[in-house]
C-alpha cells in the first residue's frame, strides 16, 4: 500500500514534487492520521533546499485532519478524532504521529485554521516565554507580517507588553495595529529607546540593529533568517552590559501548547490568517509566494485537493 505525499527532490524547481510513498505504520504510541490540510512555512523551503530533509523524504511539520487509528498502547485520541499536529513528513495523504504531538481542534475551529498554528504559533509561543515576556515589557517583533510575527503580535498584546511591529512596507503591515501591536515600523526607522525582547525573524543586518537596541538584561530569540544576508557585529559590540541573542528551535512535545493555541483560537483571542489557501498540487505556486512575500500569514494547502484555483478562506473555514 501507498499514499501520495510532497517529497524533496532537488532535481525540479521548487525542490519538492508530489509521489508516492509507503503506507505509514504507527508505533505503539502513534496515532494515523488521514490528513486533509498542511500549513507551509519558510523553513520548510529552506529544509527541502538546504538538505537538512534528505531527497525522497516527504516534507513538513503542519499537519491536521481525523484519527483513523487510535494509538496501539490506548494513548491520544479516539478513531474520528479531528486533530492538528506538529510532526516531520507532514506532507502526506496519510501520516504516523506521536500522541505528544498533536490536539484535538475544538469545535468551532475549522481545519484550515487549526493547521495554521503548529509552527508559527508554538514558536511564537515558546520563543516569548522564554524571552521573559511580561506586562510592561517593550517586545520588538521583526518580520511581523509572517506567520510567526503575526502570532507573537498577539499574544505579546495579549500578555500586556508594548508591541513593536517591524515591516518591510506598509502594505505588510496593514492589520497589525489591529492584531495589538502598538507601533508598526517598516524596518526599524524611527524606533525610539531600548526594547526588553525581540523575536527576530529576518537575520541579517536588522539583526545588528536590533541587537544593538536591545536594553540590558534583554533577550534576542533568533527563530528565523528570511533575509538570506550575514549578521556582522562590529567590534564590542557584544561587550558591555548583560543581554543575550538565543538560538531558538521547537523541541520536545508540543501538545500541551497546541492545545492552548487552539482554544485561543477558537474563542477569537488569536487569529489566524490565511493569505493563501489551495490545492497541494500547486505546491509550486504557494512556495513562490511565500518566498517572494506575496502573502501574509499563513499559506494553507488542501491535501488531495484538485480544485483549479487557490482561495481566501471565509471566517468559518
Amino acid at each position: 500500500m501507498s499514499v501520495r505525499a510532497l517529497v524533496v527532490d532537488p532535481s525540479v524547481p521548487a525542490a519538492v514534487r508530489l509521489a508516492e510513498v509507503p503506507d505509514p505504520a504507527p508505533g505503539p504510541g502513534q496515532i494515523l492520521v488521514d490528513v486533509s490540510h498542511a500549513s507551509l512555512n519558510y523553513g520548510d523551503l529552506n529544509d527541502a533546499r538546504s538538505g537538512r530533509v534528505p531527497a525522497g523524504a516527504v516534507l513538513g511539520s503542519d499537519a491536521a485532519g481525523v484519527v483513523v487509528r487510535a494509538a496501539a498502547d490506548g494513548t491520544g485520541p479516539a478513531e474520528g478524532t479531528r486533530v492538528v499536529a506538529l510532526t516531520s513528513g507532514a506532507f502526506a495523504e496519510r501520516v504516523a504521529i506521536d500522541v505528544g504531538s498533536l490536539a484535538e481542534i475544538p469545535k468551532g475551529l475549522g481545519p484550515a485554521r487549526a493547521v495554521a498554528l503548529p509552527v508559527a504559533g508554538v514558536a511564537a509561543l515558546r520563543s516569548l516565554r522564554a524571552a521573559g515576556l511580561g506586562p510592561g515589557k517593550r517586545v520588538l517583533i521583526t518580520g511581523a507580517s509572517g506567520g510567526v510575527g503575526r502570532f507573537a503580535v498577539q499574544l505579546a498584546a495579549r500578555a500586556g507588553a508594548h508591541v513593536i511591529a517591524s515591516v518591510g512596507s506598509a502594505a505588510r503591515g496593514e492589520g497589525l495595529a489591529k492584531a495589538g501591536a502598538d507601533e508598526v515600523l517598516i524596518g526599524l526607522e524611527g524606533l525610539q529607546g531600548p526594547v526588553d525582547v525581540v523575536i527576530d525573524s529576518v537575520g541579517g543586518p536588522q539583526l545588528v540593529e536590533a541587537w544593538n537596541l536591545l536594553a540590558p538584561g534583554g533577550s534576542v530569540q533568533s527563530v528565523g533568517w528570511t533575509s538570506g544576508e550575514p549578521a556582522v557585529f562590529p567590534p564590542y559590540a557584544t561587550v558591555g552590559p548583560a543581554k543575550s541573542l538565543t538560538s531558538f528551535v521547537i523541541e520536545g512535545d508540543t501538545g500541551a501548547d497546541l492545545a492552548v493555541l487552539t482554544e485561543l483560537a477558537t474563542e477569537g483571542a488569536v487569529t489566524v490568517e490565511i493569505g493563501w489557501q489551495g490545492s497541494w498540487e500547486r505546491f509550486d505556486e504557494a512556495a513562490e509566494a511565500l518566498r517572494g512575500r506575496l502573502i501574509s500569514g499563513k499559506a494553507v494547502l488542501e491535501v488531495a485537493c484538485s480544485e483549479l484555483h487557490a482561495t481566501v478562506p471565509s471566517p468559518r473555514d
